[in-house]
C-alpha cells in the first residue's frame, strides 16, 4: 500500500493500434537511418537523480499529461501532506466530519439517587471495605499490566511502520502538482515555492542543479491512467497487463501520499481490484502459475473493474493542481 511492496513485472506493452493507411512505409534505408538517429541521441543523465534520490514522473490523466516528482523515504522521516484545506473544499467530506464529531461526543449525567443506590448495593455484597480495596487494587494492577503490553505492541508496530519506505510526491496542501512542460516544472522548483518535497535533505541540491533536459522520466516512471478504463472496457482479451499493473502501483502511491483513504480501500488486499492486480501479475508468468492467473482473470467482471477504476481515476484527478 503506497510502498514498493509489489514485485516488478516486466511485460512488453503493446502500443494502441492506430490507422496508418495514409502514412508512407519506410524503406530499409530510412528505417536504418531512423535507428541511427535514435542511437546517437544522448540519454538523459541520471547522475543527479541518483544522488538526490528523487525521480521525475510522467502521469497521463483524462485532462492531460504532466510531469511531477516522486521519492521514497522511511515514514519516520516524512511529515504527511496537510489536507485540511482540501477537505474544507469538499462539502460532503466536511459534513461527514461534523457528524462524526457529534457522534463521538459523550454526555455523562450524574444521578445522585442512582449513585446512592449503587453504594447501598455495594454495602450489601457481604464484603468488607478492606476486601473491596484489595480487589480493586488487583483489578487496577491487571489493567495496568495489560495496558503496558498493548503499548509495547503498539510501539513495535510503530517502529516497523517507521522503517517502511513510503512515497512522497511534489504535493502541497493535499494536491498533486502536475506540470505540462519540463521547463515549467524546473521554474517552479527554482522559485522556492512551498511543497512537501522541500522537507527532503536533498531538495536544495536538486533546486540548484536541475535543468529542463534532466526531466526525462524512465519508462517505468511513465504511467497512463487515461487509458485504464477504456482498456478494461475492451474485455478480457484486450486487457494490457503492464498498463493495468503499473496503474495500480502509481494509484497506490498517490493514494498514500495524497491521503485518499477511499482509493486505498478500493485497492487494499482482498478487494476486487486487488484480485485483478494479483491475477494480472500471475498471468504474465509462464507455466502453471500463468495458466491459473489467466483463468482467474476470466472470472473478473470487466464492467465492475472498469467502474472501479473510473472512480479511482476520478478521485485522483480531483486533487490535481495543473500548472503550465
Amino acid at each position: 500500500m503506497g510502498t514498493r511492496a509489489h514485485p516488478e513485472v516486466s511485460v512488453a506493452r503493446q502500443s494502441p493500434q492506430r490507422p496508418d493507411a495514409d502514412e508512407p512505409e519506410l524503406d530499409d534505408t530510412a528505417s536504418t537511418a531512423a535507428d541511427e538517429v535514435g542511437a546517437d541521441r544522448p540519454a538523459a543523465d541520471r547522475a543527479l537523480w541518483d544522488e538526490v534520490r528523487i525521480d521525475p514522473v510522467e502521469i497521463a490523466l483524462p485532462a492531460g499529461t504532466g510531469f511531477t516528482l516522486r521519492a521514497y523515504r522511511s515514514a519516520r522521516e516524512l511529515t504527511p501532506t496537510d489536507v485540511a484545506e482540501r477537505d474544507q473544499d469538499d462539502p460532503f467530506l466536511a459534513r461527514r466530519q461534523v457528524v462524526e464529531t457529534e457522534d463521538d461526543e459523550e454526555v455523562v449525567i450524574l444521578d445522585e439517587e442512582f449513585a446512592a443506590l449503587s453504594a447501598e448495593e455495594d454495602d450489601e455484597d457481604g464484603k468488607t471495605d478492606g476486601e473491596r480495596r484489595r480487589a480493586k487494587a488487583d483489578a487496577d494492577a491487571e489493567e495496568a499490566e495489560e495496558a503496558d503490553d498493548e503499548k509495547d505492541e503498539a510501539d513495535e508496530d510503530e517502529d516497523a511502520a517507521g522503517d517502511e519506505e513510503v512515497p512522497v510526491f511534489l504535493t502541497h496542501k493535499g494536491r498533486l502538482l502536475l506540470f505540462k512542460t519540463p521547463e515549467s516544472l524546473v521554474t517552479f522548483i527554482r522559485s522556492g515555492a512551498p511543497t512537501d518535497l522541500s522537507q527532503l535533505d536533498s531538495w536544495n541540491e536538486l533546486s540548484e542543479r536541475l535543468e529542463p533536459a534532466d526531466v526525462a522520466p524512465l519508462d517505468e516512471d511513465t504511467y497512463e491512467l487515461d487509458l485504464v478504463v477504456e482498456n478494461l472496457r475492451g474485455g478480457h482479451d484486450a486487457w494490457d497487463p503492464a498498463l493495468l499493473i503499473e496503474a495500480g502501483e502509481i494509484a497506490r502511491d498517490l493514494a498514500y501520499a495524497l491521503r485518499l483513504p477511499a482509493v486505498l480501500d478500493m485497492l487494499s488486499a482482498g478487494s476486487s481490484l486487488d484480485d485483478l492486480d494479483e491475477a494480472l501479475r500471475a498471468s504474465v508468468n509462464g507455466g502453471v502459475g500463468g495458466f491459473l492467473g489467466r483463468r482467474r482473470l476470466k472470472k473478473i467482471g470487466a464492467q465492475t473493474a472498469s467502474l472501479g477504476w473510473r472512480t479511482i481515476v476520478g478521485k485522483i484527478s480531483a486533487v490535481v493542481d495543473w500548472r503550465d
